[in-house]
């Protein structure tokens, strides 16, 4: 009997010493990831184009100090959002369709809100409002697919995998008409148009990074308190729902989520593709699936690893800037074969 209750014992201290370095690593991957976004929000902007006079710039002189507020500051905020909201969403469709290829590009969700956004700005008359109409049409666009691809496979209880070739079939789909309507707007419109699919990180106003962050930020809090139901999920539906998780509803929830992160974003940045897919998986194999490591992991490491791309690309053929989603693309093509080949 003694023996018993000294073996309890020692099992609840051993699970206990296990929670509190779990605990500890939590708070270590969580201060790790936000420093090295913190650092690269501080270094970037330094970095790049034509040289700054930092004596001019220490003393807020012109045009130096207004070169770093009104163009550096505000492009790598907004790359820092954008690259938070993709990796972010992408580690969630992962857990949530129990698929390492799941990420909003193959989803349909990019094309989608890229199409809603292509609408937008073919048949506007002028520029003036054309912020909240793209916006709003991204996101149209992004729910709607969203709503699609859901909608299948609760009609017809499709798998993960199934799940993501309907939305491969919507991208297509989306493509299409984006090359539709390319084809048949005026010149003008044509290069907007053109332009705004590379996918680039543009310096915008601060009230639109303000609405902007409003819009993401609550959004990756609650991804982050749902990483644990993720954990969950990925082990499986049956696995899921026989420990009490509504599999369905969570589902939902995390496809409306993605559509107002990438929806959102998109209609600023245009389509990048593959911020979702390389984060998750490089991270992955540096903290593993646990996705109350990874998901803290991923929202920030994603924001730094958009601000370093963004760097690049305007640094690396200066002064001609490269589109950063032409640098995404370059990296992650390449990524996504290996992946395909390594499983």
């Amino acid at each position: 009997m003694f023996r018993s209750i000294g073996t309890k014992a020692r099992k609840e201290g051993y699970s206990s010493r296990m929670a509190v370095d779990f605990r500890r690593r939590v708070l270590r991957v969580l201060i790790l990831s936000l420093l090295a976004a913190i650092v690269t929000a501080t270094v970037c902007p330094f970095i790049g184009g034509p040289g700054m006079d930092y004596e001019k710039l220490w003393r807020r002189e012109a045009p130096d100090w207004n070169i770093f507020v009104n163009l550096r500051m505000p492009r790598t905020l907004l790359a820092l959002l954008t690259g938070a909201a993709l990796s972010g969403a992408g580690a969630m469709f992962q857990a949530l369709l129990r698929d390492p290829l799941a990420t909003p590009s193959n989803l349909g969700v990019s094309a989608a809100a890229s199409l809603g956004a292509v609408a937008a700005i073919a048949f506007s008359k002028g520029d003036d409002t054309m912020f909240p109409i793209v916006w709003f049409a991204a996101l149209v666009g992004a729910a709607a697919v969203i709503i699609l691809v859901a909608a299948l496979g609760a009609l017809r209880k499709f798998s993960s995998f199934t799940l993501l070739l309907s939305g491969i079939a919507f991208n297509g789909i989306c493509l299409s008409l984006i090359l539709l309507m390319h084809s048949l707007a005026g010149i003008t419109k044509s290069f907007q148009i053109t332009h705004w699919l590379m996918g680039g990180i543009d310096a915008v106003e601060y009230p639109i990074l303000l609405v902007l962050a409003i819009s993401i930020l609550p959004v990756c809090v609650w991804m982050l308190r749902l990483s644990r139901t993720l954990n969950v999920i990925s082990y499986g539906e049956t696995w899921a729902t026989g420990r009490g998780v509504d599999c369905r509803k969570v589902t939902w929830q995390g496809f409306a989520a993605g559509a107002l992160l990438v929806g959102g974003t998109t209609a600023i940045t245009g389509p990048i593709a593959f911020v979702g897919l390389i984060v998750p998986h490089l991270l992955r194999r540096v903290v593993g699936p646990d996705y109350r490591l990874l998901m803290p992991a991923s929202i920030f490491g994603g924001g730094a690893f958009l601000v370093v791309c963004d760097t690049i690309s305007r640094s690396i053929l200066s002064p001609v800037e490269i589109p950063v989603g032409v640098t995404t693309a370059l990296l992650g093509g390449p990524f996504f074969v290996w992946l395909l080949w390594s499983r």
